[in-house]
């Protein structure tokens, strides 16, 4: 069977599964090149529509049981075939950590411009999970040292394999903390990815969602509990001119309402995505009582 022969009959089969895609895609097309290229390690940037490549045996067996897991299963692509994209780069994925599709990648391949005025030396990946987002700053900023935090030590083990995939052990240490309590220096730079899915809204959650670690999601007080308390602590750990990078998803309204008193700059998007604030440590500071 042609490639692209195979590609579209399984974006067809994915459209009649009714499966959600919320992990790198938007639709069964998509999906089924990121299945089929990721699985037989070819170069994404081959347009399949135009190939005459042939598949052999042996490659539709390890296919049709990718497909099959997808569909029966609704595991998702990047588990399946252990690899996941960011900022333009690959990623080891697996069940150890979320997969990552942040908005904050639109924001590390500006280098964060206008939101700073020059490279940050120090940069803290807070909640880092696979370490995706530490690891492509310190791939932005070569110069700076990243510091990848997380409770889960299993994540920091993948944490460390994508580091070593991508070159920045030297840069980006991983650290096991709960939030703030391990951590033992000031940055100029937060970014910070907590758990923010209210209990509520993890009942409502495609099946694809509930393969992913659900410590990575859930949280509690309307997906407030960790946001707050990063926003609460934050201000000890950044430098006088330091910026706080938050993403809280859907829960974005609550923690409005929440701290209306607080000028959060809630960020666009050109390529989607909402839910990311950023905040100075000297608004913090100012704004401490409206905070607590």
């Amino acid at each position: 069977m042609l490639l692209a022969e195979y590609i579209n009959n399984t974006a067809q089969l994915f459209a009649n599964a009714d499966l959600h895609f919320g992990h790198g895609t938007d639709n069964a097309i998509d999906e089924a090149v990121y299945l089929v290229y990721s699985g037989l390690g070819i170069n994404f940037a081959e347009d399949f529509r135009s190939s005459r490549r042939v598949l052999s045996t042996p490659e539709l067996h390890t296919l049709d049981e990718f497909v099959r897991r997808r569909i029966e299963s609704r595991e998702p692509v990047a588990y399946i075939v252990g690899e996941a994209w960011f900022c333009g780069l690959p990623f080891f994925a697996d069940e150890r950590a979320l997969i990552p599709r942040s908005p904050i990648a639109e924001l590390i391949e500006k280098q964060f411009a206008p939101l700073i005025s020059s490279p940050p030396a120090l940069i803290l990946d807070m909640c880092t999970g696979g370490g995706c987002i530490g690891i492509a700053c310190a791939l932005q900023f070569p110069q700076a040292e990243v510091d990848l935090v997380d409770i889960s030590e299993a994540s920091l083990a993948l944490a460390r394999k994508n580091s070593d995939r991508h070159g920045t052990s030297d840069r980006a240490r991983t650290l096991q903390s709960n939030l703030f309590s391990e951590v033992d220096r000031q940055y100029d730079l937060i970014v910070a990815n907590p758990p923010y899915v209210s209990r509520q809204e993890m009942q409502s959650l495609p099946p694809e969602y509930l393969h992913e670690p659900r410590h990575g999601l859930e949280c509690e007080d309307e997906g407030l509990a960790l946001p707050l308390q990063i926003l609460q602590q934050a201000e000890h750990y950044l430098i006088s001119e330091g910026l706080l990078i938050m993403e809280v998803g859907n829960s974005e309204e609550a923690l409005q309402k929440r701290l209306d008193k607080l000028p959060m700059l809630w960020l666009e998007f050109e390529f989607g995505g909402h839910g990311v604030m950023a905040i100075t440590s000297q608004e913090l500071v100012k704004f401490r009582e409206a905070l607590n």
